[in-house]
């Protein structure tokens, strides 16, 4: 499987794919002593890690796991691929190629065909990014850079193994006392007297916390949809939802059940594209009206809408979430998840599918927020009312929970709001361009960012609003671009058992001395160090029911 190929006039510098690890190996000329380049290829469709104790002929004590990394085992047999030419040394080094798709949306006669195509071509992107081993000659790394037309600020030197995913290949091994305890998730719908999920709904919101609240619900819920004869109509928007989704399945039975069935299918999905366009083209084969989202926005949104035909009329069922509809990052992901019959959200969502499948220029919503509608608009002023609350009363408090944070408009008003007295809470798991406790500047904001077993991906906005507290969810971090070329949600918690339930989730978060991480002005983060007992927020979650259904 392995193909050395050489670098001279005579061979073209070899195309290095995005991610592949490859091996340069510099070898001594022939007769002026001169150097020479070879690149190796790692091969993709082999194991990277090889494990000792499967190989017929290798004894190892019982119970002993031995791996070896696959790039080791060529590099100590690579004078086998060059015969007769000195092998002077051997370094590894892994490319990342630009992967976003150019598309000149206002000119694609079908974006569908113009995104397939943009996936074809994306495995020729510019280098972005390399990485190498420390002490690499100086002779490989200018033949790489100059034949990769890379510069040397984009080039990253990584002690000891390149592409630490291929680690994941070790969850196979049958080792329970190495992994996470497995738990069952709740399912507070088994709970409940209704077996018809929409007369539980008729009457009552639920909201979830995923993954300790199971994912099944949301399935079943489309489920139920499909197979409902009184159900006319399913609206959904899908972004991620996985190569094997039974949401899509579902969609599809109830499109081929006759019902009217209208899916935006986010073909822009970075990484998830190709994925999108096989659900798109399955869902347009069995009937379903598809849309692929607004020229020159990405619909980030995650809104599901059944319209049911009731004794007393029609009748709008909504579920809106934090997070993808997609079963399996599910079980990983943190996120929140409403299901409600409320008139004004269900009106709200009606009309921004019709404003996503068809034409409008709605400007105002009831309840919700949208972007890129007036969804900065809206959070600049509640940071302004907080103010106001906090300049009359003295008790003014945010707390906003995000994956990320570098709107350089939000971040000035809530520098604005902590000179103002306003304390500000933020659990932000990625980005965080803010500087907390800067004196002057922001003294009062502290920002953590939690990292454990699960991935934290939940939006979460708490207003304390002198007493009448506000908490709203929705699927937008503070970024321009999901603030300016997205289209997304925030939508509000209303029933007051929701409200303590996910602001006593965002105080155990922020009590949280084992999975924290505190930002310093400095921008380094260190290890949340807090007297008291050990508290793993995610660990409590696990054991505590701390949402009231």
């Amino acid at each position: 499987m392995l193909t050395p190929l050489a670098f001279d006039p005579g061979h073209p510098f070899p195309f290095v794919s995005n991610l592949s690890l490859s091996l340069a190996v510099q070898l001594r000329g022939s007769s002026d002593d001169s150097l020479r380049f070879a690149r190796v290829k790692v091969p993709d469709g082999l194991s990277r890690l090889i494990r000792l104790d499967k190989i017929k002929g290798i004894k190892l004590p019982k119970g002993k796991i031995i791996y070896v990394w696959l790039e080791d085992l060529i590099t100590g047999n690579i004078q086998k691929l060059f015969p007769n030419v000195p092998v002077i040394s051997v370094h590894p080094f892994r490319v990342t190629r630009d992967a976003d798709i150019e598309i000149e949306e206002d000119e694609a006669g079908d974006l569908l065909a113009s995104i397939s195509q943009g996936l074809r071509q994306r495995r020729y992107g510019n280098v972005v990014k390399m990485d190498v081993n420390p002490g690499i000659p100086d002779y490989i790394k200018q033949v790489l850079m100059e034949n990769l037309e890379i510069e040397e600020r984009k080039v990253y030197e990584i002690p000891g193994i390149l592409g630490l995913s291929s680690l994941m290949e070790m969850m196979s091994i049958d080792r329970p006392d190495l992994k996470d305890v497995p738990f069952v998730p709740r399912n507070p719908f088994l709970a409940q007297e209704d077996e018809n999920m929409f007369e539980l709904l008729k009457h009552r919101d639920m909201l979830l916390h995923h993954p300790y609240d199971s994912f099944q619900p949301v399935i079943d819920f489309i489920n139920c949809a499909a197979q409902d004869p009184d159900v006319l109509a399913i609206k959904q928007t899908l972004y991620r939802v996985g190569s094997k989704s039974p949401i899509v399945q579902a969609l599809i039975e109830a499109a081929e059940r006759g019902k009217q069935v209208a899916v935006l299918v986010e073909l822009k999905a970075r990484f998830d594209e190709e994925n999108n366009i096989v659900w798109a083209r399955a869902l347009e084969k069995a009937g379903a009206h598809v849309v692929y989202g607004l020229l020159g926005l990405k619909t980030h949104a995650k809104m599901l809408l059944v319209v049911r035909r009731e004794a007393d009329g029609l009748r709008r069922y909504v579920h809106l979430s934090t997070g993808n509809y997609n079963a399996a990052t599910a079980k990983i992901y943190t996120d929140y998840s409403l299901f409600t019959s409320n008139l004004e959200i269900a009106a709200d969502i009606s009309e921004i599918f019709n404003y996503l499948t068809g034409y409008s220029r709605q400007d105002t919503y009831r309840r919700i927020v949208v972007a890129p509608l007036n969804m900065r608009k809206w959070i600049l002023e509640m940071i302004e009312r907080e103010i106001a609350c906090h300049k009359k009363y003295g008790n003014g408090h945010i707390m906003f929970k995000l994956n990320a944070l570098v709107d350089p408009q939000v971040i000035s008003a809530l520098y604005r709001a902590s000179q103002a007295g306003v304390w500000i809470d933020l659990i932000v798991r990625g980005i965080c361009s803010l500087r907390p406790m800067l004196k002057g500047v922001s003294e009062n904001i502290r920002v953590i960012s939690i990292v454990g077993r699960f991935l934290e991906h939940s939006r979460v906005f708490y207003f304390y609003n002198n007493g009448e507290e506000e908490i709203y969810l929705g699927s937008a971090d503070m970024m321009q671009r999901n603030l300016d070329r997205r289209v997304e949600i925030i939508f509000p918690v209303l029933e007051n058992s929701f409200k303590k339930s996910i602001k006593h989730g965002l105080e155990t978060m922020l009590q949280d001395n084992v999975q924290s991480w505190s930002l310093y002005p400095d921008g380094t983060y260190m290890k949340t160090v807090r007297e008291g007992e050990p508290v793993n927020s995610q660990i409590v979650f696990l054991q505590q029911q701390h949402i009231v259904y």
